[in-house]
């Protein structure tokens, strides 16, 4: 029995890494459970390590995103049952990532779980992730079809810099107040890709120049195409602009954002994206999607319903609600509201408070919100006492445990 059953999960794996390979969806579908749950390695590219609950946030999330960017296949060596229900599967990762070209030769174990019925309900993944970003380095260049993605090096709509570990991300399209055309929306994803990979960045500041943070999308560049090409341009446009946004949502370093000025459509995107999102006095939110027949972008219709309530979120979207920073504030949507003068300054200051503070400790408490809303209080549980064991031997709290005892004030080297 054991004998037929290992040869049941083995065939099943076999038959998982060939339509990974081949690109075949509904194959992969048909063979994970609908309560699978993925578990990838921290510290691949793009940000994809982490959970994945569900076959659709697996396949869509993880799989397609990392086929977007590299060109590679799992070549298992051994699988090994180590009871009626787990399979372990050794091998190597072989290809190249798209955009450098660069070669990918990386170890991997897989721990698959099935169900009674032989459907997969869990898959961890171990890898040599420091290969894979090897490979990775320096892929700025886009992988979304059609496109000619510009470089960190030739950003025209977005003021980049590190400073003090500070990752400094200042829209910069003012006479448009910043509103989102093809450009920025790639800028976006290059950006992005540039804070994940630099070790310097232990906290991430995102503004605009001129009168607004952003309008959302620039309605002048709409006009510039052809009315029945509206909906592929937007299509084209959100590919990198939520790109850009599931890595900032992987990122280990905490964000804070300065909101001023209008703030609609899918530059809210870059309200949700903050930890920390500051408001000045003269802010006005509004999705403003009904008003000219779209639907949203920007990770609204996730977002929103858990910052203010589903029923607030649908009445912002449905009557395209004008909400001052008050009112945002009151609501959940802001975490604080300054002076209109004051606002710049004070959300770098507060940015740079935390890049000098435990960035691990961050990195963890970021991880634990994250994925809090797919796990059950026991599952959250669970992981808050992982996330202790490993940010326990971190030298930053060892150290900042000491300074609290002899009453002094601790130094965060983010180690």
């Amino acid at each position: 029995m054991r004998g037929a059953q290992a040869a049941d999960r083995v065939s099943t794996a076999q038959t998982l890494y060939s339509a990974l390979a081949h690109g075949d969806a509904e194959t992969v579908r048909g063979l994970l459970d609908t309560e699978f749950v993925g578990e990838t390695a921290p510290g691949l590219p793009l940000g994809l390590g982490g959970t994945y609950r569900g076959r659709d946030d697996m396949i869509g999330n993880f799989w397609w995103r990392l086929g977007r960017t590299f060109r590679a296949r799992a070549e298992a060596d051994s699988f090994d049952l180590l009871d009626g229900n787990r399979l372990h599967v050794s091998g190597t990762y072989r290809g190249r990532c798209r955009p450098t070209g660069r070669e990918l030769n990386a170890a991997f174990v897989h721990v698959l779980t099935f169900s009674d019925s032989g459907t997969i309900t869990g898959l961890r993944q171990l890898t040599d992730t420091a290969l894979w970003r090897e490979a990775f380095a320096g892929g700025e260049v886009g992988t979304f079809p059609g496109y000619s993605m510009p470089t960190i090096a030739e950003l025209e709509t977005i003021d980049y810099s590190v400073d003090r570990g500070v990752a400094q991300v200042i829209l910069d399209r003012p006479e448009q107040r910043n509103g989102i055309n093809l450009r920025l929306a790639e800028e976006t994803l290059v950006v992005a890709r540039a804070i994940e990979a630099d070790p310097r960045v232990r906290a991430v500041f995102i503004a605009g120049n001129g009168p607004a943070l952003s309008v959302g999308g620039d309605l002048d560049y709409f006009r510039t195409v052809q009315p029945g090409t509206i909906g592929a341009l937007t299509s084209g446009m959100t590919e990198p602009f939520h790109e850009g946004f599931r890595i900032l949502d992987r990122l280990d370093v905490p964000i804070v954002t300065a909101a001023h000025g209008s703030v609609a459509g899918g530059g809210l995107g870059f309200v949700y994206a903050a930890d920390i999102a500051i408001a000045a006095t003269n802010t006005i939110f509004c999705t403003a999607f009904s008003a000219i027949g779209m639907s949203g972008d920007g990770g609204g219709t996730w977002h929103l319903p858990r910052l203010i309530g589903p029923a607030r979120a649908r009445r912002m979207y449905l009557t395209n609600l004008r909400v001052d920073a008050a009112l945002a504030e009151q609501w959940g949507l802001v975490a604080e509201v300054v002076g209109d003068d004051e606002l710049r300054d004070h959300a770098l200051t507060t940015a740079r408070k935390l890049a000098s503070g435990p960035t691990l400790g961050f990195a963890a408490q970021r991880r634990l919100f994250r994925d809090s809303p797919g796990s059950s209080l026991s599952d959250q549980l669970r992981a808050e006492t992982d996330a202790l064991a490993v940010v326990g031997r971190t030298r930053d709290a060892q150290h900042a445990i000491e300074a609290f005892i002899d009453k002094e004030v601790p130094i965060f080297e983010g180690r």
